[in-house]
């Protein structure tokens, strides 16, 4: 049952959603205004160190938490993909909600302001999260130390990493943390359309706009940039966190049972009457035990690969 203040925020964002989707509307100034709002109005993190430079030409930077080691070898690396439709968002926005996941699993965290689109559509974005992990592993983490996680189409594109790094007979990270994944750029969900009144952070029309833009020529099913089309043999551990009222409930219910069938240890966990990415909102009771589950399993994954690493030497 939705708690009080869940119910406040699905209100709240209602009448912040009210009006229509222009499908005209220029991407680079909606991100321009919502990366402006996030820098003036954002919650500051505390305890955590925030440490910016340049990643071969990527934007990126480092959140420290205070007592965590800034160590390559010896400290858990969690690699964080924001969401924002492949269109939007960069690490101003998501910087608070990283920052709890770092602090609570006890790992430093690189988050990578990656290319968007319509500027650079896909495989831009693919591309900086291919080379932000290669980043890592040449700087000497040991990929048993790494963790991925993303929201939304950093959820996506995490599993897009996954895929390639697979394919390519690349070193796996320990595991993977799934926020309200979007999976199927193709949108073939029925929760698209049952659940379109329902989410009030997302709109199936929002969505659409994203796709168009992010995928240009490209199917919508190219498992790179639609990673529920893909094959999941051989990928590391999975934990998926998605609200109920969801339209990409099916994005995630359809990939966790996929990547079951193949083998994969996954774990997904359905939070009733909550909205798209719901972590966000720090003030719901909801959004911080759903941030301890997720940061528990980024620990215990990097742990487990730990001593199995350990007893294979």
């Amino acid at each position: 049952m939705a708690t009080i203040r869940s119910r406040i925020l699905d209100r709240m964002l209602r009448l912040l959603t009210a009006r229509p989707i222009d499908p005209k509307t220029d991407p680079a100034i909606m991100r321009d205004k919502i990366n402006r709002l996030a820098k003036r109005f954002g919650r500051k993190v505390k305890d955590v160190e925030v440490c910016t430079f340049d990643l071969d030409g990527t934007p990126a930077e480092w959140l420290i938490p205070k007592g965590v080691k800034d160590s390559a070898t010896e400290t858990p690396t969690l690699l964080y993909l924001h969401g924002g439709g492949y269109i939007l968002c960069s690490p101003d926005t998501h910087r608070p909600l990283i920052a709890t996941l770092a602090k609570q699993s006890g790992s430093r965290a690189l988050v990578i302001d990656y290319r968007l689109a319509p500027e650079h559509p896909f495989p831009a974005a693919i591309e900086d999260a291919l080379k932000a992990y290669r980043w890592l592993l040449a700087q000497g983490t040991p990929a048993s130390s790494i963790t991925v996680a993303g929201d939304s189409a950093g959820g996506g594109l995490t599993l897009a990493l996954l895929l390639s790094l697979r394919d390519a007979g690349e070193p796996m990270p320990a595991g993977a943390a799934l926020l309200s994944p979007w999976t199927d750029l193709a949108m073939s969900g029925w929760s698209h359309i049952t659940h379109a009144k329902r989410d009030p952070m997302l709109s199936v029309e929002g969505a659409l706009l994203g796709a168009r833009h992010y995928l240009g020529p490209v199917s919508p099913t190219d498992p790179l940039a639609s990673p529920l089309y893909g094959r999941f043999e051989g990928l590391p551990p999975l934990t998926i966190h998605v609200g109920g009222n969801e339209i990409l409930l099916d994005d995630s219910l359809r990939l966790a049972d996929r990547a079951r069938t193949a083998g994969v240890e996954v774990e997904i966990k359905v939070w009733p009457d909550l909205p798209h990415v719901f972590q966000a909102a720090s003030f719901l009771p909801e959004a911080r035990q759903s941030l301890g589950e997720l940061a528990e399993f980024l620990k215990s994954a990097t742990a487990s690969k730990a001593s199995v690493q350990r007893a294979a030497d």
